[in-house]
């Protein structure tokens, strides 16, 4: 897999049955290698390690549910009383992140109306900071601390 903007950690990688497979620590197993999923794993990490977010409080591949349509967001950060704070979206290094990306964890917003939203391809990472009250939104220059996203209440 190619080298994102992320920053390195003790990768675990096996194969089996003739695939790669990488170990996701939230999950607690073995998932397909993917270019999508090596983003995750990176990112996840980076949040954990380099961002002090609790893993108790991450989960991946979460689904939603709007009437008999099933979504699933990539990641989500839970505050202490289970309730989501953010709503992580991976795409594949070679993916663009356009607007039809942020459309997508959108839609995952209306649902959980969580305070920040992150796209990233591993290459590129975006981060909004949601205003309900004003009915807006801005950009960060940074993804967050868990501290500073704790303390934006």
């Amino acid at each position: 897999m190619n080298p994102l903007n992320l920053p390195q950690y003790d990768i675990k990688v096996m194969e089996k049955d003739g695939k790669r497979l990488i170990l996701d620590e939230l999950r607690r197993k073995y998932v397909a290698l993917t270019p999508e999923e090596w983003v995750r794993q990176h990112f996840v990490h980076f949040l954990m390690e380099h961002r002090n977010y609790p893993s108790g409080l991450l989960a991946n591949e979460v689904e939603l549910k709007i009437g008999d349509k099933r979504l699933r967001c990539d990641s989500i950060l839970y505050n202490k009383e289970a309730h989501p704070q953010m709503i992580i979206e991976y795409k594949a290094p070679h993916i663009t992140l356009t607007q039809k990306v942020f459309d997508q964890i959108s839609a995952y917003n209306l649902l959980l109306h969580v305070d920040y939203l992150i796209v990233s391809n591993g290459l590129q990472h975006i981060c909004c900071r949601m205003d309900y009250a004003k009915n807006t939104y801005r950009f960060l220059q940074e993804i967050p601390t868990y501290e500073e996203v704790m303390s934006d209440k």
